[in-house]
């Protein structure tokens, strides 16, 4: 196809990391956008042809996907910090639970979403999946922020802050996918919480409304040994056989945590196409359990990444989850050449799309795909002498190197600095929900 001959921007890096194909960078190429779409990537001699709105040189940068966070809890950003260095359930069922019966509201989504997204999007994430209580609100100020998002609406059988029982959630949820199915940014999928959470019945249904409507389906699976056994003593089967045999796990399917794997589990995963999400740094914080994957990539499971909350991670920095997967994996299976940078970086990108489905509009930088991308300067000290820029990206790299962003050919941020945020205004609002909790705990 011959290289267009004018465009709206013309972005010069030192190097494309495109992702597709794997393990590629490409040296002084460039990379053209027009309206929300990649129109081309080229060598920069023939990119010296094109007429372009704007030019943007960043030498010494890698230009590349933006990242994909597949599993998080955006507005739990409120609570980080709040209760650290207690096991699971403690952590659940003593200090998170309370804090969000006491406070969780529209406002506190509304809020807590948008210092995440400010998070997310100054360390280089630009498509994240959020679970949590009033998705509307998340939906909303993703959408108002100009951020691509998946939202995973919330299914419990008890009363929360925003629905009665299953039923009333997923006709909100329904209502919520009905609003934003024109959306360019946000996806509305289902969000079943876990097993433990969500009765047969109900996971049942779930199965059978997201086959109807050709929908995924998010859910907390196989999260810690002890759930794994729990569920084993009280039903005879582990959890991942009652998806199966619900007709709850295929393709559709994102599967979230996953630490306690059997071989058996792993041949289910790769027989059904189900999709595993990995959160190593917080399964590492809750001592949760380590997810096999090795064995799952050599099985040809698709394997993302997600943060989860910032209430047990500490952040929602893609950067710093790109190495700890890297770094857990290499130790699992005492083996240095385990999952390598450019794998690490497939998890975080175009494997976090096909997990949601996105995989033909983002993940990778192709001409056709949308323009979701980000620049990161690799000039700095931390990542110099620079041999491999793929390799510096995963182990050198933290997230702070990222200095301009697009979502859908939008720069939503420039030089660092975030052009819908106002930045000064969000920590005020922060600030006084910090002194409302941190009184209501005392």
């Amino acid at each position: 196809m011959a290289p267009p001959t004018t465009v709206d921007t013309l972005i010069h890096p030192d190097w494309i990391v495109p992702v597709v194909p794997h393990g590629v960078v490409l040296d002084r190429h460039s990379i053209a956008l027009t309206g929300d779409t990649i129109t081309a990537l080229l060598p920069r001699d023939e990119a010296a042809a094109i007429e372009a709105r704007e030019v943007i040189e960043l030498p010494g940068h890698a230009l590349l996907p933006g990242l994909v966070n597949c599993h998080g809890h955006a507005a739990m950003a409120l609570l980080r910090g709040y209760a650290d260095d207690q096991p699971l359930m403690p952590w659940l069922e003593q200090h998170i639970w309370p804090a969000e019966a006491a406070h969780v509201s529209e406002a506190f989504v509304a809020d807590g979403t948008e210092l995440a997204i400010a998070e997310m999007i100054r360390s280089g994430t630009t498509t994240f999946s959020d679970m949590y209580f009033f998705p509307n609100a998340c939906a909303a100020t993703a959408q108002r922020l100009g951020m691509r998002c998946q939202i995973t609406f919330p299914i419990f059988d008890f009363p929360t802050a925003w629905g009665k029982d299953a039923d009333d959630y997923i006709s909100k949820g329904l209502a919520l996918r009905d609003d934003f199915k024109h959306s360019a940014l946000v996806t509305v999928v289902f969000g079943p919480h876990a097993p433990y959470t969500v009765c047969e019945a109900n996971l049942a249904k779930v199965a059978t409304l997201a086959a109807e409507l050709d929908t995924p389906v998010h859910i907390h699976l196989h999260e810690t040994a002890g759930e794994v056994l729990l569920a084993v003593e009280q039903t005879g089967e582990r959890p991942l056989d009652t998806l199966n045999r619900l007709g709850l796990l295929g393709p559709r399917t994102q599967c979230v945590h996953m630490t306690d794997l059997g071989d058996q589990d792993i041949a289910l995963l790769a027989e059904t196409g189900a999709h595993v999400v990995h959160c190593p740094q917080s399964n590492m914080k809750l001592a949760s359990g380590t997810c096999r994957v090795g064995a799952l990539l050599a099985r040809g499971v698709n394997v993302a990444l997600g943060t989860d909350s910032a209430a047990s991670n500490n952040d929602l920095n893609l950067f710093g989850e790109m190495q700890s997967a890297a770094l857990l994996a290499k130790l699992h299976a005492q083996d240095a050449s385990a999952l390598p940078a450019a794998d690490a970086l497939a998890m975080a990108t175009i494997n976090g799309a096909r997990a949601m489905g996105l995989e033909d509009r983002i993940g990778s930088l192709e001409a056709g795909k949308q323009a979701d991308l980000i620049a990161v300067d690799l000039s700095g000290p931390e990542t110099q002498p620079l041999y491999h820029p793929l390799s510096q990206l995963v182990y050198a790299c933290n997230g702070s190197q990222v200095s301009h962003s697009w979502i859908a050919g939008e720069r939503v941020m420039a030089e660092r600095t975030l052009t819908r945020i106002d930045q000064g205004a969000l920590t005020r609002r922060i600030d006084r929900w910090q002194q409302r909790i941190a009184d209501k705990a005392r």
